[in-house]
C-alpha cells in the first residue's frame, strides 16, 4: 500500500485536496487584485522563516536585546543583516498588502451573504496581524520601539475602573521594562503566530463553502463555475498565481537590498532610555492613520480613545451596516465616490500621522478622522436608497 492511500484511509487527504484545491472553482471575471490573498499568504510565510532565523540569536531581555539585534545579527552573524533586513521589509509590506486585500474585498462588497463569516475571521487576522506587529516593533528595545510602546500601552489606562491595573498587568512593571519585552516576545513569537495560522486555516475553510466574490458580485453555483463561468483553483488558478508572485519577489528582495530604511526607523538605532523621551512619538506607517484619529480629537483624551479603538473595528462590522442589495461598488455610483474619498483619506490620515500635532495639522487630523467614520455612516442611507432604486427596477 502507498503512503498516500495509508493517509487517505485514515485522513481522507484526497477528499480534502478536492475540497480544498482541484474541485474548487474561481470564478473568471476576476482582475489582478484578487492575487493579493495569496500574497499575504506568501508574506507571512517569509515571516515566519526570517523570524525563526532571527530568533536563534535574539536575546530576550532589557540589557541584551538592543545588541543582540545590532551587533550580534548585523555584525557578528554571516548573512544575518539580510535575515534582518527581509525581516522588517516583509512586515511594512505584509501591511500593504493586506490593505489592498481589503480594500478590494470592500469595494467589490466581498463582505456581503454570505460571505460575512469570510469578512469577520478575515478582519479577526487583521487584528492579530497588528498585534504581532506590535508586540514585535519593542524587541530592538530601541529608543522608538520603546517610547511606541510606552504610549499605546498607557492607553488601556483610560478604561473604567480596570485601566490602571490592566497596564501594570499587561507590562509587568508600572513602566516598559524588561518583564514587558519578555512578555512581549511570548506573545510575538508563539501565541499570535498560533493564532494567526489556526484563524488563517479558518478563513480559507469559510472561503472554499461560500467560494470568491468576483467583480460583478454575481453568484455562480459550482456547476456554473465548472461549466464556463469558472477556472480550478489547481492547477489553471495558481498557475497565475505563481507568475504573480515571481513577479512579487522580485519587487521585494529589490526593497531588501536596496531601499529597506523605509522599514527601520532611524531613531530606533539608539538604544531604549526611559529618561529620553523623543521630541515626537509615531508609530510605523501602517498604523499612522489610526493614530491621528486618536490624536484628531485632540481637545478630549477620552473621546480621542473612544475614536482610536472606533477606527480600528468599525469595518468589522460591514455586513451590518451596508445592506445594500448590489453587491459590487462597481455598479453602485454613491457608493464608489464614498469609497475612493475614504481611501484617499486614509491616505491623508497616514500622512498627517507622521506630522506634528499642532496648529492647523491637529484641526486637518480632526477634518480627517470625521470624514473617516463618515463613510462606514453613509453606508445605511445608501443602503436604502439603492434599496428604493432595485425596488423600482431602475
Amino acid at each position: 500500500m502507498k503512503f498516500i492511500d495509508w493517509l487517505d484511509e485514515r485522513l481522507a487527504v484526497r477528499e480534502l485536496v478536492k475540497v480544498m484545491l482541484t474541485e474548487y472553482y474561481v470564478p473568471k471575471n476576476i482582475n489582478f487584485l484578487w492575487s493579493f490573498g495569496v500574497l499575504v499568504m506568501l508574506v507571512f510565510a517569509i515571516l515566519v522563516v526570517s523570524g525563526i532565523f532571527l530568533l536563534m540569536y535574539y536575546k530576550p531581555d532589557a540589557h541584551l536585546a538592543f545588541d543582540s539585534v545590532n551587533k550580534t545579527i548585523m555584525m557578528d552573524v554571516e548573512y544575518g543583516w539580510l535575515f534582518r533586513h527581509t525581516h522588517a521589509v516583509a512586515a511594512s509590506i505584509m501591511f500593504l498588502v493586506l490593505y489592498i486585500h481589503m480594500a478590494r474585498g470592500i469595494y467589490y462588497g466581498s463582505f456581503k451573504p454570505p460571505r460575512e463569516i469570510v469578512w469577520i475571521t478575515g478582519y479577526i487576522l487583521f487584528v492579530l496581524m497588528s498585534a504581532t506587529a506590535f508586540t514585535g516593533y519593542l524587541l530592538p528595545w530601541g529608543q522608538m520601539s520603546y517610547w511606541a510602546a510606552q504610549t499605546i500601552t498607557t492607553l488601556f489606562e483610560k478604561i473604567p475602573f480596570i485601566g490602571p491595573d490592566l497596564v501594570v498587568w499587561i507590562r509587568g512593571n508600572y513602566i516598559v521594562e524588561d518583564a514587558t519585552l519578555t512578555r512581549f516576545f511570548a506573545l510575538h513569537v508563539v501565541f499570535l503566530p498560533l493564532l494567526l495560522i489556526v484563524f488563517t486555516a479558518i478563513h480559507l475553510y469559510a472561503v472554499r463553502i461560500v467560494g470568491s466574490n468576483n467583480e460583478d458580485g454575481e453568484r455562480y453555483t459550482k456547476e456554473e463555475k465548472k461549466h464556463g463561468k469558472g477556472i480550478p483553483f489547481w492547477p489553471v488558478f495558481m498557475a497565475k498565481e505563481f507568475f504573480v508572485m515571481s513577479v512579487f519577489l522580485i519587487f521585494f528582495f529589490y526593497l531588501v537590498f536596496y531601499q529597506y530604511k523605509f522599514a527601520m526607523d532611524p531613531i530606533n538605532f539608539q538604544p531604549a532610555d526611559y529618561l529620553q523621551t523623543p521630541m515626537h512619538i509615531y508609530p510605523e506607517w501602517y498604523f499612522l492613520a489610526f493614530y491621528e484619529v486618536l490624536r484628531g480629537f485632540f481637545f478630549s483624551q477620552n473621546l480621542g480613545l473612544i475614536a482610536f479603538v472606533l477606527s480600528m473595528f468599525i469595518a468589522a462590522f460591514l455586513p451590518w451596516l451596508d445592506k445594500s442589495p448590489i453587491v459590487s461598488g462597481k455598479h453602485r455610483p454613491i457608493y464608489k465616490v464614498l469609497f475612493w474619498i475614504f481611501i484617499a483619506d486614509f491616505v491623508f490620515l497616514t500622512i498627517l500621522g507622521k506630522l506634528p500635532p499642532t496648529g492647523l495639522y491637529a484641526w486637518l487630523g480632526f477634518v480627517g478622522s470625521l470624514i473617516y467614520f463618515a463613510f462606514f455612516l453613509a453606508l445605511p442611507i445608501v443602503s436604502k436608497i439603492e434599496k428604493k432604486k432595485v425596488a423600482g427596477g431602475r
